[in-house]
Formats: structure tokens, sequence, C-alpha cells
């Protein structure tokens, strides 16, 4: 089974979220909860649920992720891409993606 974490986007303004161990919706994919199980992601898919029933956030997914060299590698481009900011300027205050990170 995958590692994954749970993903989406703040209903605000747009930028991708990860959920932490807290509970709180973070812009860093490094600090975001891992489940390991499949207890944990369905623990995952509830809270991601209340969290857009509360409209907090929107398209809310689990995304498959593995840990190289201790960072956290989302599996998908797209992921990679998310995670680490845009290919283009779009908002204020969020820099572009490390090209080398999101490399296919």
């Amino acid at each position: 089974m995958a590692e994954k974490v749970l993903t989406a986007n703040r209903l605000g303004d747009g930028i991708a979220v990860w959920l932490d161990a807290n509970g709180q919706w973070i812009e860093n994919l490094q600090d975001a909860f891992v489940a390991r199980h499949a207890e944990a992601e369905a623990a995952l898919e509830q809270t991601g649920k209340r969290a857009l029933a509360d409209n907090l956030v929107v398209d809310v997914n689990l995304i498959d992720v593995e840990e190289r060299d201790g960072k956290l590698w989302p599996l998908r481009l797209r992921e990679r891409i998310r995670a680490e900011g845009p290919t283009m300027p779009y908002a204020e205050g969020h820099g572009f993606a490390d090209p080398d990170f999101i490399a296919a």
C-alpha cells in the first residue's frame, strides 16, 4: 500500500493545502500527516469530507506519496506541481515550482 496524504484547495484563495497531524490545513506538503495504513486513510477521508461540508476547502483528495531522502514525493506529476508551487505566477507571495522536484 502506498503512503497517502490529504490535499485540497483552500476555499478562500484556491491555494493547494495539505492536512497536518493537528488537523490544520497547511501550505507545505512536507509537514503533512502521512497515512501509512487503511485506518489512517479512512480517518483522513472523513476529515476531508467534513472540511468540504464546512466550506473550508474544495477538491479534497487522498494522494499517493513516497519518502525519498527524507522528503515527501507525490507520485503524480500534477501533485508535485501543486506541492511545489505554480509553474507560472498567479498568487502574490507564492513562488515557482522547483524544476527538479516536478521533473517527470
